[in-house]
């Protein structure tokens, strides 16, 4: 992995930063903070960046700062899914567990939204794990938050249909921001679809007027429509 900006030791108005961000190290002691300080760095990762790619071996954790992480297989078709996302405070478990298991990393992860990132060399991430019983339970608790996540795609994937997922996911980000700039692509990448099909199921949706799809934009025009299609 190469990441850029990349710069030795954290000091103490960066800790003081950080510390808002990963409440853990409000509870940890001072030979836990003196070793963070010593073995973390800052890394600043453009959009578009590959933190990590199938196969790569996992040198260290990112613990994020600001900015968005998708984490995201491709099959041997070509299709995509995504496993999840991680952001601000969060990191990746298939990192965690590449680096506790020394194996290589399994999906791609790739950087969204420019992201600053804590970065904790493997070697010291597995001595804290050993060592430190706060830092053990913040690897649990990142497991268990993400296996939640990835057991409910794996739900959506094998026993749901793809129309209802898709009203699923235009759903929620029409609450967010409605039109959605966002292409058919993109969305059988999300839903570990293909474009044919993505496009297919929308053409049904605009033909019962539940929305609008212009060129990288879909407006939603029935909330009410496109939720009794959705999993919600």
């Amino acid at each position: 992995m190469s990441i850029i900006n990349n710069k030795p030791m954290i000091n103490q108005e960066q800790f003081n930063r950080i510390t808002h961000i990963l409440p853990i190290l409000q509870r940890a002691d001072l030979q836990m903070i003196r070793e963070f300080q010593q073995a973390a760095s800052i890394a600043h990762i453009p959009t578009g960046k590959d933190v990590f790619i199938e196969g790569d071996t996992t040198d260290a954790l990112a613990l994020l700062v600001s900015g968005v992480v998708r984490v995201y297989k491709i099959g041997e078709t070509g299709r995509e899914i995504t496993l999840y996302r991680f952001s601000l405070g969060e990191s990746c478990i298939l990192t965690a567990n590449a680096i506790l298991s020394q194996q290589s990393f399994p999906a791609i992860a790739t950087v969204e939204h420019a992201a600053e990132a804590v970065m904790i060399p493997a070697n010291a991430f597995r001595d804290w794990v050993k060592h430190y019983d706060l830092w053990r339970e913040f690897v649990f608790d990142l497991f268990s938050q993400r296996l939640s996540t990835v057991m409910a795609i794996v739900d959506e994937v094998v026993f749901h249909r793809m129309d209802t997922r898709l009203a699923t996911l235009l759903l929620n980000q029409a609450k967010i921001q409605n039109p959605l700039r966002i292409t058919h692509q993109e969305i059988a990448a999300e839903l570990g679809s293909s474009r044919e099909v993505i496009s297919r199921l929308i053409e049904d949706f605009v033909s019962n007027d539940i929305i609008r799809s212009g060129r990288g934009t879909i407006e939603v025009v029935k909330f009410d429509s496109l939720e009794s299609r959705s999993l919600m």
